[in-house]
């Protein structure tokens, strides 16, 4: 009875238009009140899932990627990319990857990212010949790294989700997962990423001929000279340092994510004010706002998420997830298969945030069951959840890049499925191929990261 109430009040909230965060809320307080239980007892598990002092990194992190987002990184980023590979066929869609792939380890955001290239890049694009769909597609998937950035407030929310993980891999104890080993996991991966997009991107162009001139050619850019590249990266260098700055501050101990995230606030803001002076009071004031309005969403969706997952617990549903799998199959690869389509039905419905405090608990016990460790897992499950940000109906990247590009959501998604089937890939390299994600943290840390 109980799990009717929750399950149907969260899709009849979500069939009335209102937000996820209010939708879960109130079907969580609907099922309290079935339960009879205390309506005290609903606010007291919203505020103690927010009352969490990592928790502090979220806004650090977000003001950091506005600052940069609003200072005129992304010009000198977008220059660099364009020198590198803009000489190659298709070559402004190859310099659009690899400039979206380098931002969103400075923002640590798609939305930002999405924001930033796009406003850049996709206008460029259409004028070089560039179908408008193609520009929107390569941008918002390429977009997609930033989930998996250091920079990444995402992180900070899994690592949240996943505290209460435990079990046993190969004789390693399993309890919670490290940040720290969280930002140096996703950098591999991210490059993974970069590489699947730009197969994608490039076998696109060739095949579309992009870009076109005006009588049906195509053409493409000269080389500027390695000089030109040498220049353009020094000129973007500053900006992407920030990156560097946060893992060593996390690998000496010089910091915690908390720490560290307010040092790259405090950089951000001397790069964009004192050394390339593009940062005005009005651009610093729209930072300010963006910044504390995604945070309080965030906030809201971390506490009625805790709600969510104190009913779940009440009502044994990862147990009955649990057995229900078991009872279609023991294969590992099989169900590890199970839970990635799984998450990615789910990102249809659920915005980032809710779907990674939703189905941690759920998946993560599970996979420690398989053999795969929480930072594997996180990777697996930062992929997932970041495909459901670029197809509708949630989709809020494809609709920030469809918005840019002046072009339908539905001619963007029918040209679409090569950059799917990239994402797709590399989430199945992360899923299958631990080393990918855990190979360089246990390197750099020195001790087994699983």
């Amino acid at each position: 009875m109980e799990l009717a109430v929750l399950s149907l009040s969260f899709l009849f909230f979500l069939l009335l238009g209102l937000p996820v965060a209010f939708g879960i809320g109130l079907a969580c307080i609907a099922t309290f009140i079935v339960e009879g239980l205390p309506f005290e007892t609903s606010i007291q598990m919203m505020t103690s899932g927010m009352n969490v002092f990592s928790f502090l990194a979220i806004p650090f992190f977000i003001f950091s990627g506005e600052l940069m987002l609003h200072g005129g990184i992304a010009d000198r980023i977008v220059n660099f990319a364009r020198s590198l590979v803009g000489h190659w066929t298709g070559g402004l869609g190859l310099a659009n990857v690899v400039a979206c792939t380098l931002f969103g380890g400075v923002s640590g955001s798609p939305i930002a990212d999405t924001s930033a290239m796009g406003g850049v890049m996709i206008p460029i694009m259409k004028k070089e010949g560039y179908s408008a769909a193609y520009a929107v597609n390569v941008t918002t998937h390429a977009s997609l790294s930033g989930a998996l950035m250091p920079t990444s407030h995402n992180m900070i929310i899994y690592a949240f989700a996943a505290q209460s993980a435990s079990g046993m891999i190969d004789g390693h104890l399993i309890k919670g997962v490290s940040i720290g080993d969280l930002m140096f996991a996703g950098l591999i991966p991210v490059f993974w990423i970069m590489l699947c997009m730009l197969i994608a991107a490039y076998w696109q162009a060739v095949r579309h001929g992009y870009p076109k001139r005006d009588d049906g050619s195509t053409r493409v850019e000269v080389f500027p000279g390695w000089n030109a590249v040498l220049m353009a990266f020094i000129s973007s260098l500053p900006g992407l340092a920030v990156v560097g700055i946060i893992l060593i501050c996390i690998l000496k101990g010089v910091a915690t994510a908390t720490e560290a995230a307010a040092i790259a606030v405090a950089y951000s803001i001397f790069l964009t004010v004192f050394v390339y002076r593009t940062m005005t009071m009005d651009r610093f004031l729209k930072s300010l706002a963006k910044a504390s309005k995604t945070t309080g969403i965030i906030m809201l969706l971390i506490g009625v998420s805790n709600m969510l997952r104190y009913q779940m617990a009440y009502l044994e549903i990862p147990d009955a997830i649990e057995h229900a799998l078991y009872a279609t199959t023991h294969t590992p690869w099989v169900m590890l298969l199970l839970i990635n389509v799984i998450q990615v039905f789910l990102g249809i419905f659920l915005d980032m945030a809710a779907h990674i405090l939703i189905t941690t608990p759920l998946f993560l016990p599970l996979a420690i069951q398989m053999g795969v460790g929480p930072v594997q897992f996180g990777m697996m499950l930062l992929l997932n959840c970041a495909l459901g940000l670029v197809h509708p109906p949630v989709g809020s990247v494809q609709f920030i890049g469809c918005a840019i590009g002046n072009v339908s959501i539905g001619e963007a998604t029918k040209s679409a499925w090569p950059y799917y089937l990239a994402i797709f890939t590399a989430i199945n390299i992360v899923t299958y191929v631990a080393v990918f994600s855990t190979w360089l943290p246990t390197l750099i840390t020195g001790h087994i990261v699983l």
